[in-house]
């Protein structure tokens, strides 16, 4: 599980430099959405066929749902959080879309049997508190009700992917990877069509942070991401989820030169604390535990 808690940290983290690679492209955010998602499908379709593995998804009728409902949610969540940056702004709009690992943490003793300890409690609680100190800011500034909207939906849609995740049992991997990304992709081109089309006019100087975009932080990333997820606690994706946005604050405000106040400084010391307790908090008694059990047993 090691393996698996560093492919999903670094994932989230590669996610949390989408802002500034997108922010060099000069497209519309439904055309950059598109083509991110195409480019990744692509990558991991032809990763899928250079390994040569033996294609499994069409034996398990019920994972190719889930698969493709995770993916379809995955694009509707990058969807509504592109729209809700324009009327938002990035902040609020960060705020509300990581309500969706609120919703999944509240869901998972029904949903996956797991049970909200002590220490999941006031870590996701400190979590909380960290996010809205570093992104609480932009709450004052007004919203609109459809970018509310969207960003309520973006977190809806984020819930949703990782509920259909979870639920895979047999098929993983590069496969299951390229399977919800292509299904994301057909997500976003039916949504496209249906609105009358986006502009796909791509400059020169778009073509390089396009790619990255697109095969790295998109293609490589998803399938780190998802590989990943299948394995861990829904509690764990939930709580470790907030790095992504933490990334986001820290890269912006190192390579774009964005403010970063002293209260955001508290927000992420809280966030990357409440994240390693929620993880480990537990795992402090285990000594005392032990010493308990031993007790018992001379006895």
């Amino acid at each position: 599980m090691a393996r698996d808690y560093g492919k999903y940290v670094g994932a989230l983290l590669l996610f949390g430099s989408n802002g500034i690679v997108a922010s060099g492209i000069a497209l519309p955010s439904s055309s950059v959405v598109l083509l991110r998602t195409l480019l990744g499908s692509l990558l991991l379709a032809a990763l899928l066929v250079a390994a040569k593995r033996r294609i499994t998804f069409h034996r398990h009728l019920g994972d190719l749902c889930c698969l493709a409902a995770s993916g379809a949610a995955l694009g509707a969540s990058w969807l509504f959080l592109f729209e809700a940056y324009r009327h938002l702004g990035v902040g609020t709009a960060s705020l509300v879309y990581y309500c969706g690992p609120i919703i999944v943490a509240a869901l998972s003793p029904w949903l996956f049997g797991e049970r909200l300890t002590r220490a999941k409690l006031a870590g996701f609680g400190l979590v909380l508190v960290g996010v809205l100190l570093v992104n609480g800011r932009a709450l004052g500034e007004g919203a609109s009700g459809w970018g509310l909207f969207c960003g309520g939906m973006s977190a809806v849609m984020y819930a949703a992917m990782v509920v259909f995740t979870k639920k895979v049992r047999h098929v993983e991997g590069l496969e299951s990877s390229a399977v919800q990304l292509a299904s994301s992709f057909a997500a976003v081109a039916l949504f496209v069509g249906a609105t009358g089309g986006t502009s796909l006019q791509i400059g020169t100087a778009d073509w390089a942070p396009l790619l990255v975009l697109g095969l790295v932080n998109t293609g490589f990333g998803c399938f780190v991401y998802f590989s990943a997820m299948g394995k861990l606690p829904a509690q764990t994706v939930s709580v470790c989820g907030y790095l992504e946005p933490l990334a986001a604050v820290v890269l912006s405000a190192l390579l774009l030169g964005e403010a970063f106040s002293p209260v955001q400084a508290a927000g992420v010391a809280l966030v990357i604390g409440g994240a390693v307790y929620a993880e480990c908090g537990a795992r402090l008694h285990l000594p005392h535990v032990r010493r308990a059990r031993g007790a018992e047993a001379a006895l």
